[in-house]
C-alpha cells in the first residue's frame, strides 16, 4: 500500500511562492514517475506537472509553465513543486499522485492519491 501526503499549502498574495511537497511510503517510490495536480471549486481536476522515475523528463501545463518546477529526491521519497509568480487562478487543492501508465497529463493514470493541501491565492 502506497501512501502520499502532501503539506506546504497555504495563503499567499498573488505574486507570492509556495512550495509543496510530497511524502511518499513504500520502497517503490523511485520506481514511478509522479504527477500533481489541481482541482478549483466547481470545476475538474487539472494536470499540473508530472516528473519521470529519475527525475529526467518534466511535463507542465501551459498554464504553470515557466512558474512552476516539479523536483524529487528519490532518497527521501519526496516530491516537490514549487510554484512562483503565483496568481489567484492558481487558487485551488493540490493533489500527488503516482502516475503508472504512458499519459502523464490524464488522471486515469494515476493510480495512488494523496489528500490534498489547499493552495489560496488572494489578489
Amino acid at each position: 500500500q502506497v501512501q502520499l501526503v502532501e503539506s506546504g499549502g497555504g495563503l499567499v498574495q498573488a505574486g507570492g511562492s509556495l512550495r509543496l511537497s510530497c511524502a511518499a511510503s513504500g520502497r517503490t517510490f523511485s520506481w514511478y514517475a509522479m504527477g500533481w495536480f489541481r482541482q478549483a471549486p466547481g470545476k475538474e481536476r487539472a494536470f499540473v506537472a508530472a516528473i519521470s522515475w529519475s527525475g529526467g523528463s518534466t511535463y507542465y501545463s501551459d498554464t504553470v509553465k515557466g512558474r512552476f518546477t516539479i523536483s524529487r529526491d528519490n532518497a527521501k521519497n519526496t516530491v516537490d513543486l514549487q510554484m512562483n509568480n503565483l496568481k489567484p487562478e492558481d487558487t485551488a487543492v493540490y493533489r500527488c499522485a503516482r502516475w503508472s501508465g504512458l499519459r502523464y497529463y490524464s488522471l486515469r493514470e494515476y493510480d495512488y492519491w494523496g489528500q490534498g493541501t489547499q493552495v489560496t491565492v488572494s489578489s
